[in-house]
């Protein structure tokens, strides 16, 4: 099998790697994920950095400020399918939110709800408009409690201090919670979660005025949302905390306080951040593993060196992080998909890359994962690039996601069998679009069969039944649908979602699938 344009660069094995180097790097996905312009969060990151300092905060105040207005918007993801039921849409939605004053009532049928049905055709708008006054208080509370439980995890994932991890869990908390909330408010909200959210609404509000605008805005929400002392201090160093010139990834890295957070296993960061993708529909659930484990045995089996094997882990795992930046309108959207959605969806690879390139540490991946959709005749996408400049490490990457997305059901079409599956990437083998090498290799450590499962302890003390629970769940079954899988009856269900919930010390979907994935509790498709 020829290697085209040669071997695909290496991502050190054991070597510490700056923790920040990673999850900067890749925070376009958190940016995209909300909607938001590529570099919101690097911004809001440094902004943020130098408001902790102009506070007089200590170095731990600040080390957990600067982490926590990195991951600020990275659990909003896992709430994208339930944005697109209310509003039809998900990505405007989280636009609509992030411009409005989320502690006016007036603000929110003033700004948000016309803002979140924008996209959509008048008629859809109508239901759209209906349907968020219907459900807003739920949707809004769902959507606090999974972003913020989401990236509390993530940050736990990352081994990343306590106080990051409690600031996240709080960061969308109001200053001047609604009457007979049961959230904190107030000095009560960590300081850190406090500057964070300033400094993300002064980011996007200078985006799209200038600094001006951006202070008026924090003005109007100074002691609603905002702590009111935290703005009194921006208001005297506005200048010096919006510079005009663009913050990279290096300048970014540069404000990050000692002592630095590494990790040798840059795998783990891009696994977490996989799964993180994963979260835009439950139909995606486990693709990012699954496509991580089926390239890296292929890379195995066809005797690859260990340098290309460890590429072809990561790259996995990052294949499909620019799913994000696609609206589940599209993702969900029954039947085939018109020209511009299809559009959308083509250019989900060159996002991804976007994403990987802009860490220091996987730069060298982009062009693996923005090709994992290329074939060697030329029919692929988004470049239409042929053989002779795919390299081995892309041509298995190829094989991996065709087969595993194969596996899995979309809007269009029900999930095949293995068998099916295999038939499939065979089929584009023989025509001239997958390796012919990589497409047995796939098929080699696939199986074509699902093996019985090895009995090992399950984690936090679940039951069987409960982690069965939590696989269906993570894959987007409903409790009456898990009570119909399992043959049980729905009350039954509830309950064993409840009691996996309290182990695992969840209250979302979304962060019981983060758990689910990790453990690897999804079982056979």
């Amino acid at each position: 099998m020829s290697d085209g344009a040669g071997p695909c660069p290496t991502v050190p094995a054991g070597e510490p790697v700056r923790v920040a180097d990673l999850v900067a790097g890749l925070s376009r996905l958190a940016d995209l994920g909300f909607g938001l312009p590529s570099g919101t969060a690097l911004r809001g990151c440094a902004l943020a950095t130098r408001l902790a300092r102009a506070t007089g905060a200590g170095d731990a105040e600040v080390r957990a400020t600067y982490y926590t207005a990195l991951l600020h918007h990275v659990g909003c993801v896992g709430w994208a399918t339930e944005s697109a039921a209310v509003f039809g849409e998900n990505l405007t939605v989280n636009r609509a939110a992030a411009v409005t004053d989320l502690a006016s009532t007036a603000a929110i049928v003033r700004t948000f709800l016309p803002g979140a049905t924008a996209s959509l055709r008048p008629l859809a708008r109508a239901r759209a408009t209906a349907s968020g006054v219907l459900h807003l208080r739920g949707w809004g509370d769902g959507f606090v409690a999974t972003a913020c439980e989401v990236a509390c995890a993530s940050a736990g994932r990352l081994h990343l201090p306590r106080a990051v991890q409690d600031a996240l869990l709080h960061v969308f908390d109001l200053w001047a919670p609604p009457r007979g909330a049961v959230v904190p408010g107030g000095s009560a909200i960590p300081l850190a979660a406090r500057i964070a959210r300033l400094a993300g609404i002064a980011v996007l509000f200078d985006e799209l005025g200038g600094p001006e605008v951006a202070m008026q805005a924090l003005e109007r929400r100074s002691g609603g949302m905002l702590d009111p002392d935290l703005v009194t201090v921006f208001r005297g160093h506005r200048d010096a905390l919006l510079p005009e010139e663009p913050i990279g990834v290096e300048g970014v890295l540069a404000l990050e306080p000692h002592p630095y957070a590494v990790t040798d296993e840059p795998a783990a960061v891009a696994r977490l951040y996989g799964e993180l993708a994963d979260l835009v529909s439950p139909k995606l659930t486990g693709h990012a593993a699954g496509v991580a484990r089926l390239a890296t045995a292929a890379g195995v089996a066809l005797g690859l060196p260990d340098a290309d094997v460890r590429d072809l882990e990561v790259a996995g795992w990052l294949a499909d992080v620019g799913v994000v930046a696609v609206s589940n309108a599209v993702w969900d959207a029954p039947g085939r998909l018109d020209v511009d959605a299809w559009e959308q969806v083509r250019l989900h690879p060159y996002h991804a890359s976007r994403i990987v390139a802009a860490s220091p540490t996987l730069a060298r991946l982009a062009p693996a994962v923005a090709r994992h959709h290329e074939h060697l005749d030329g029919s692929g996408y988004p470049f239409g690039l042929t053989a002779r400049h795919l390299t081995t490490v892309e041509r298995v990457l190829a094989v991996a996601v065709a087969y595993r997305t194969a596996l899995e059901p979309r809007p269009h079409r029900p999930a095949a069998s293995p068998d099916g599956a295999a038939e499939r990437i065979t089929g584009r083998a023989r025509c001239g679009q997958l390796d012919a090498d990589a497409v047995r290799a796939v098929l080699e450590v696939a199986g074509h069969a699902h093996p019985a499962r090895i009995a090992v302890p399950l984690p936090a003390g679940l039951s069987v039944r409960e982690a069965e629970v939590l696989g269906l769940l993570a894959r987007g079954l409903s409790n009456a649908a898990i009570a119909e899988a399992l043959v049980i009856s729905r009350r039954t269900a509830e309950h064993h979602v409840q009691h996996a919930y309290a182990k695992i010390g969840v209250s979302t979907r979304a962060a019981a699938t983060l758990f689910a994935v990790k453990h690897d509790l999804l079982g056979p498709r």
